[in-house]
């Protein structure tokens, strides 16, 4: 059986903010693997938020593992079927919108990621390499 820390890391509090980062789901996903090691109470309430509430679902396993390593019980999060971020075609229009009548989906996306970095980066991290791909299908639908 693995052992674990019991004490709070000393860098708690910036590991907390970095797992709450909404801006970068690799940093969130760095914060819960050093957490993981620290089998106590807050850091066990912060790994239930990550996995319940963070939009990427690497996150939210991650979460879920270290949970689970540490004996929680604790139901593995379902892979979201619909939009991971509630009202993402109403984001995406109002970009489209802004943006010249001839411009490219590498435009939308550049724009995307200077108004909404939490949207792009939350699925950038979900979608993966079929990012870009999944974002041309929509913005090419809108």
């Amino acid at each position: 059986m693995r052992k674990f820390k019991t004490e709070l890391p000393e860098e708690y509090e910036a590991l907390k903010k970095q797992a709450n980062a909404t801006s970068s789901w690799r940093k969130r996903l760095d914060a819960i693997e050093d957490l993981s090691a620290y089998h106590h109470e807050k850091v066990v309430d912060l790994l239930n938020n990550r996995m319940k509430n963070d939009p990427v679902y690497k996150v939210q396993i991650a979460a879920y593992e270290a949970l689970t390593a540490f004996g929680e019980d604790v139901e593995k999060p379902k892979v979201p079927r619909f939009d991971i971020i509630k009202g993402t075609d109403k984001i995406f229009l109002r970009i489209k919108k802004s943006l010249p009548k001839d411009h490219t989906v590498e435009d939308f996306a550049e724009k995307l990621k200077r108004m909404r970095l939490d949207v792009y980066d939350a699925y950038e991290g979900d979608k993966g390499a079929q990012f870009m791909k999944w974002l041309e299908e929509r913005w090419a639908k809108l």
